[in-house]
């Protein structure tokens, strides 16, 4: 029973066994009906529906007249059985209905600029601007109360597995790597900023360090950086670290806390230890580092049939690749193909028909005998259609990728009730940015090497592969982590590689390079998106429908109209002077 000195129950509460009882309600109006001098005023509050009844020998009936939608309202009433015929099967109240005895108007409301008995979104402008009503739909008010209950699961759990909660400063030292830093002026240090952090990446290895063993902590993080559905400037991450571990450790602790949650949300019973893929092969085989497995269609290197064929295309290039298709498809649908790989900024595809051991197609004529024979047996094609791209290795992987995804989304080839978690692992160290002209991390600067590579690191380090590992689901990357560095000369070697000075290191991150000569304990962790969980949980592809104020796609707030100007006096007692050219 929720009672208050307001309200005697919610309006979800009340069933068959409340008959005759005196009960007061407070809500909202959802919807007023007036059927022959009876005036029904459907009350909600968040935990459901009460039909209240108002009778037109009451004294406050003309007021009940005058109500509206999302007039807030407190009555008092005794509570009846609906005749049989009358019943409403779709709510938890649907056998009951209150005979009102008083009325208390709380609050009156102007006529809402969005529909909120609707499951049809308004625009997103409306949405955002008006976000507190937006919020008193069913669907967000489930979506909110669905992020409580997965962060009471995840807390529970990490608890029972001896963590310890210990929270990380919001104001903390700019150390841009990957992300642009939302930067915070210091009033009482003129001149410096804080910055808001990206993660609590140094300061969980720093808790390392200090035999607070393993850590965990539900943490708002900020980057300032481009958005999509999935991208938020500041977002929520479940962040772990552990003393003396493997990646192994990590990997068990993880699927534990995943098949729990998919036990209690879902009532799936989810198989355990997860697949494992290398990045290599998670690439070459799906054209993706983050492979949906609910479906195959699986990438074939073709390129030793292609190159015995007289097509010159195929022997100019670095490799041939196809997708095979198991479907017959017209004319129309395989132009269609061709256009999204042409917007993807590919030449296009080749392709070819299979029925049998026979092809057709345009490329057919410049097949032999024995190019046709050894690419069925590859590809083990009897019936269908085959897609090739020949291009740059990783190009090709990266339009294949593309093409899987549109073809298994295109023809309905995706379980939206399945859930396919994997292990991707041992990624490169380091990538070369074309932008910077220099190498750069795939993970963090902070993530170790495999111990055999080294020494590639000086020389070599593009073959340099990392101990680090995503959590990949249903196509979406829901966790990072990695074994750290916990040796200062490794982390050093690791800082030259990525063109960062002594000067520089000792700036940006000395107090990591000092605690590292006092006994550091090796360690790892990961991160899992809470945003990103809770929204594939739930099946929702936009983010922005599980956090409670998001931000629009142009990083702003439009209900605070945030970013704002500031007064020039804060900007004074700031130091700050605003001398921005057009």
């Amino acid at each position: 029973m929720l009672k208050t000195s307001l309200r005697t129950h919610s309006c979800g509460e009340l069933k068959r066994i409340d008959t005759n009882k005196k009960v007061t309600l407070c809500g909202w109006t959802h919807s007023r009906r007036d059927h022959g001098g009876l005036i029904f005023i459907d009350l909600r509050d968040r935990y459901g529906i009460t039909q209240v009844v108002f009778t037109p020998d009451k004294e406050f009936f003309k007021q009940s007249e005058s109500l509206s939608r999302e007039d807030v309202i407190k009555i008092s009433g005794t509570v009846k059985l609906r005749p049989k015929d009358m019943k409403n099967t779709k709510i938890s109240t649907g056998e009951i209905e209150v005979y009102a005895n008083s009325l208390e108007i709380l609050n009156k409301s102007k006529t809402p600029p969005l529909e909120i008995s609707s499951e049809i979104d308004s625009s997103e402008e409306t949405r955002m601007k008006y976000r507190y009503l937006d919020l008193r739909r069913k669907k967000m008010q489930k979506n909110i109360i669905f992020r409580h209950e997965i962060i009471k699961i995840i807390r529970g759990y990490m608890n029972e597995n001896h963590f310890l909660e210990i929270e990380t400063p919001f104001l903390t030292k700019s150390t841009p790597e990957g992300a642009r830093d939302y930067l915070v002026p210091s009033r009482v240090n003129p001149g410096e900023f804080y910055a808001l952090p990206q993660s609590p990446q140094i300061l969980k290895q720093i808790l390392m360090s200090s035999n607070f063993d393993r850590y965990y902590q539900i943490v708002r993080c900020f980057r300032d950086e481009d958005l999509r559905a999935d991208r938020q400037p500041e977002f929520t991450q479940l962040d772990i670290e552990m003393s003396f571990v493997s990646e192994e450790d990590i990997y068990t602790l993880i699927e534990g806390l995943f098949k729990k949650i998919m036990k209690e949300v879902h009532h799936k019973n989810i198989k355990v230890p997860f697949p494992r893929l290398d990045f290599e092969e998670a690439v070459e085989k799906y054209g993706s580092d983050k492979p949906d497995l609910r479906y195959r269609l699986e990438l074939i290197n073709i390129d030793s049939s292609a190159k015995k064929t007289t097509f010159e295309i195929f022997k100019k290039v670095e490799i041939v690749k196809c997708i095979y298709l198991e479907k017959e498809l017209s004319r129309k649908e395989i132009d269609e193909l061709d256009d999204f790989i042409k917007q993807n900024k590919g030449e296009g595809l080749s392709w070819l028909k299979v029925h049998k051991k026979e092809i057709e197609g345009p490329l057919a004529k410049f097949f032999t005998e024995n190019a046709t024979k050894e690419l069925l047996e590859k590809v083990k094609a009897k019936q269908g259609i085959l897609f090739f791209i020949a291009e740059r290795r990783k190009k090709a992987n990266e339009l294949l990728g593309r093409l899987r995804k549109e073809i298994a989304m295109k023809y309905h080839m995706i379980n939206k009730d399945d859930f396919k978690f994997v292990w991707i692992n041992n990624f490169p160290l380091f990538e070369y940015s074309e932008e910077e002209q220099r190498y750069v991390s795939v993970h963090h600067p902070f993530t170790m090497p495999r111990v055999e590579h080294i020494n590639l690191m000086e020389k070599n380090p593009e073959k340099v592969k990392s101990k680090g590992y995503d959590l990949v689901v249903n196509g979406i990357e829901i966790a990072g982590g990695s074994i750290r560095i916990h040796k200062k000369d490794i982390q050093k070697k690791v800082f030259r590689a990525l063109g960062i000075s002594e000067e520089e290191a000792h700036l940006k991150f000395g107090f990591l390079l000092e605690a590292l000569d006092y006994g550091f304990p090796p360690h790892g962790g990961i991160a899992i998106g809470v945003d990103r969980l809770v929204a594939l949980l739930i099946g929702q592809t936009d983010i922005r429908d599980v956090i409670a104020f998001p931000k629009n796609k142009a990083a702003r707030d439009l209900m605070m109209d945030a970013p704002s100007h500031v007064s020039s006096e804060q900007l004074k007692e700031l130091k700050i002077k605003l001398d921005v050219g057009k």
